[in-house]
């Protein structure tokens, strides 16, 4: 059976949790090569690691913010059940006994599927339901699953409940305790292929997980779990897999190959470690990449200290693309070598949904579905974020105006009662809208698609111009005169759009002439210029308050009041209160790009 946290803990109590952890059940034999006449030729076997990363809770090729099949431009498709069918394939041509699934992280997360599961018919009920991403990965045969960092923001209880219905384990080297720093889930998950004719071949999986959990998941893990680097744990672990006569060492990493940190110098470990993982420890052969949500059938990484070539591979999220490390093995002088790697993608949308997934969680499918399309209200007239990344749009207003309400009634009767509320948010979406006429679930939810919950922190008027400055970072410097063109206006070096932040409750112009740093223009509350040492409740998400995109202040600011429900949820609430969506009770013009003064639009 595959090792779950369960027997690893036990285990690991009695040998250590260095040698505790071998030993998945032999697959069937497969044939080594046979010989020449004459001359022995060298024995060799050839696995295929199948993976995938960033599932986000997509099982079908469906969109429930639209209630229809999910489709793009670029003609992908979704889901599990189309990963399924390729699985089912790639097992055919290669043989099953020559394979191993694996996934690289970010499971139970990002759709109104994951949602539902995780907050309205909670797996974590007594009684309650299997957790549809564990039946259906269960139902796919793989073999072991990185953690991602959206594994926790459901809390710890979700997460190990989940962790109690999958059949394979969750791997974690970099997630311990935070008292023992030992191992608060399996490092490592190894695998025996059994060869006719020739010794077995053992394949080791290193699991790592992303720091950036201690500061995106804080509520939940601080005091309980710690994340240390990527780097520093599969140097640790990796000759710990050699010496237990692992063959070959793969990594299921959830964690980009750039390089980069979204939370700067917060933490003292880089986010996206995959890369320097391949180029600094020794003794790794492949590595599926997670996180980043960029598609890269392969990339090959030179290793500094053996001068071996390390092969990395990120297949797109949503379970749009399959990756495929074939390994070729050859026996000699006594033991395995990896001989060749080479990775390559599969495209979901060449096949059709597994009709195995298809019928399995057909149910689970169809409450949701009836879910989201409760109606909680009427809009006045239709709404859409298309020209949120550079006006300020009235459905961007109804996140804020819902979040300055939930924390002003949250500290009524506190000494900070009478302090002005503002508040912050993102454009997540270029393509959400509000319909004229009735409103539901799936029409809100597809304004906040995140999980984020509302965190009050107490920011002074020099915080907030800081704040205010790099956030407008995002914006590429345009001349007074030049011409202006919307799709390359936004995202100055790469930063995605859920790291722009619009400001409630404040006036002021982003002057895009000027270089960043100096483009707050006339920033003002309640008319009056704004002073250094004002002070202000900030109503803000916890991945903003936690760090997340690296915004100055905030993260270090007194945090004055948070909860656990979903800001999500709070729209819904604020939506049936209120009966009808208006503008007139939530919108209002704070802020303008200009340049040198005059408004781009």
């Amino acid at each position: 059976m595959p090792l779950n946290r369960r027997k690893f803990l036990s285990r690991s109590a009695v040998t250590g949790a260095g040698v505790a952890l071998a030993g998945a059940v032999a697959a069937p034999a497969a044939e080594a090569a046979p010989a020449h006449k004459g001359r022995r030729r060298p024995k060799r076997y050839a696995l295929t690691v199948l993976g995938t990363t960033d599932l986000h809770g997509h099982v079908f090729n469906w969109d429930y913010f639209k209630d229809a099949e999910y489709t793009d431009s670029a003609g992908n498709a979704q889901g599990l059940s189309r990963v399924s069918t390729l699985v089912k394939q790639v097992r055919e041509e290669k043989g099953r006994h020559n394979t191993l699934l694996l996934d690289a992280g970010d499971t139970i997360q990002g759709t109104p599927l994951t949602y539902y599961y995780a907050k309205v018919d909670p797996i974590t009920a007594e009684g309650g339901p299997v957790h549809p991403m564990a039946q259906a990965m269960n139902a796919i045969g793989y073999d072991a699953v990185a953690l991602g960092n959206h594994e926790f923001n459901y809390g710890i209880e979700t997460l190990r409940k989940f962790e109690e219905q999958c059949d394979f384990p969750l791997l974690g080297a970099n997630a311990v305790d935070a008292k023992t720093l030992k191992p608060a889930f399996p490092p490592y998950f190894m695998k025996t292929f059994r060869v006719k004719g020739a010794p077995p071949v053992k394949v080791a999986v290193l699991g790592l997980t992303n720091p950036g959990i201690a500061i995106w998941d804080k509520a939940y893990v601080q005091g309980k779990l710690a994340f240390p680097g990527l780097e520093e744990q599969a140097a640790k672990w990796v000759p710990k897999l050699r010496s237990m006569g692992a063959d070959v060492v793969v990594v299921s990493a959830h964690s980009g190959s750039s390089g980069t940190s979204s939370y700067g110098d917060q933490l003292p470990y880089v986010e996206n470690a995959a890369a320097e993982v391949a180029r600094l420890v020794p003794g790794i052969d492949a590595i599926l990449v997670g996180h980043a949500h960029q598609e890269i059938a392969e990339l090959k990484v030179v290793n500094e200290k053996t001068g071996k070539t390390v092969v990395l591979s990120e297949p797109l999220c949503y379970a749009e693309r399959l990756t495929l490390f074939d390994f070729e093995l050859v026996f000699e002088r006594g033991r395995w070598h990896v001989e060749s790697v080479k990775a390559s993608l599969r495209d979901s949308s060449t096949v059709e949904d597994d009709p195995e997934i298809t019928r399995l969680l057909a149910d689970e499918h169809a409450q949701v579905v009836a879910y989201v399309n409760q109606v909680v209200g009427t809009a006045t007239e239709t709404l859409t974020t298309v020209e949120a990344r550079y006006k300020d749009v009235p459905i961007v207003d109804l996140i804020t105006k819902v979040q300055e309400d939930v924390v002003t009634r949250a500290l009524a009767g506190t000494e900070f009662a009478s302090l002005p509320v503002l508040a912050q948010a993102s454009p997540f979406s270029r393509t959400s809208q509000i319909p004229a006429g009735e409103v539901t679930i799936r029409d809100l939810s597809s304004l906040y698609v995140y999980d984020n919950t509302l965190v009050a922190k107490l920011m002074t008027g020099a915080q907030l111009r800081a704040y205010l400055e790099y956030s407008a970072e995002y914006y590429v410097r345009t001349a007074a005169g030049a011409p202006v063109d919307v799709e390359k206006l936004t995202n100055a070096n790469g930063r995605p759009d859920y790291n722009y932040d619009h400001g409630s409750g404040l006036t002021y112009e982003i002057d895009i002439a000027q270089a960043p740093g100096s483009r707050i223009k006339n920033l003002a509350h309640g008319g009056v210029p704004l002073a250094d040492d004002a002070r202000f409740v900030l109503a803000v998400n916890n991945y903003r308050a936690n760090g997340g995109g690296a915004f100055p202040h905030v993260a270090s600011a007194r945090e004055l009041w948070s909860e656990s429900t979903e800001i999500r949820t709070r729209i819904a609430e604020w939506v049936t209160e209120k009966g009808v969506l208006d503008p007139k009770d939530f919108a209002s013009v704070d802020w303008r790009l200009t340049r040198d003064g005059t408004p781009v639009f």
